[in-house]
């Protein structure tokens, strides 16, 4: 998958996702493998844990995998709203001048507000650049769930 590909339309980088990147699936589906072979006792022997909801809860965190949104239509994304990007006049919001104002930017400024820091990044050393770098940052472990803001 190229690196592009890991940018969402929003200017946020989704390799560094937990569920994009299918690190929840796979520690889940550990997880689970584990709770069955060492704890199965636990149905049986523990009142105040209810077990099989558990094992079930972890059945719904094996299959929260994030196809981002170039792969998928989300509703809820205002982001797929504007014109500018359903005429591909731009392929993400990072690239456009009216990212601060932007009515279908509103939630990505309230919550990743780093990404203005992307913005200047990407004036300055240029998109590619930027891709690197995000990438970078994704195989030293930097996670959006631990720099998003809330």
């Amino acid at each position: 998958m190229s690196l592009n590909q890991k940018l969402g339309k929003c200017g946020v980088y989704c390799g560094q996702c937990r569920s994009f990147n299918s690190e929840v699936s796979q520690i889940a589906s550990k997880f689970q493998k584990w709770v069955l072979q060492d704890f199965s006792w636990l149905k049986e022997a523990e009142q105040s844990f209810d077990y099989d909801n558990f094992i079930k809860g972890l059945d719904w965190f094996k299959e929260a995998n994030c196809l981002g949104c170039r792969a998928v239509q989300e509703s809820w994304c205002d982001v797929k709203k504007c014109e500018k990007i359903q005429n591909e006049e731009i392929d993400n919001c990072l690239l456009c001048e009216e990212f601060s104002k932007c009515p279908f930017t509103d939630y990505q400024r309230n919550r990743y507000s780093y990404l203005f820091e992307h913005i200047d990044f990407i004036k300055r050393e240029g998109f590619d650049k930027f891709l690197e770098e995000e990438e970078r940052k994704a195989e030293e472990g930097i996670r959006i769930q631990d720099i998003r803001d809330y």
